[in-house]
């Protein structure tokens, strides 16, 4: 049998948001099956939780407060920020590897992606607004 990484509170406390790796989430599954010390644990945290006793830190992640808005991982997507900015969301998205982020982030890179409906609609509103412009112009 392979031995577990310890597992701190915030980790617990992260694995019941789910804000964790897969590969994390996974591991801690396994240890609450095998162990009833860790399962008190989280009882003890759930129980802290429902009682208002939180931490700054709890309130920091639970309410998201250092992810990208989703305004802003678009304008990372069109690098349209500032470069400390977008190394932050960079950061964000690679290193600490926010798994809400990121699946915002994979959303609008799907919808930007030119699809032949896409292409065409975009080529309708151009040749719509050159006529306009044109007669606007004269």
């Amino acid at each position: 049998m392979t031995e577990s990484t310890p597992i701190s509170d915030a980790e617990l406390l992260a694995w019941l948001d789910e804000d964790l790796p897969p590969e994390r989430m996974s591991d801690i599954e396994q240890q609450l099956r095998d162990g009833t010390d860790l399962q008190r644990r989280v009882s003890g945290l759930i129980s802290e939780r429902d009682h208002g006793a939180v931490t700054v830190g709890e309130v920091w992640r639970r309410h998201r407060l250092s992810c990208p808005t989703r305004h802003e991982l678009g304008s990372y997507l069109l690098q349209a920020l500032e470069p400390g900015h977008s190394d932050y969301v960079r950061f964000h998205l690679e290193t600490i590897g926010c798994r809400k982020c990121l699946a915002s982030f994979e959303d609008l890179q799907q919808s930007q992606a030119a699809t032949p409906e896409t292409i065409e609609r975009r080529q309708r509103i151009f040749a719509s607004s050159v006529n306009r412009l044109k007669r606007d112009g004269s």
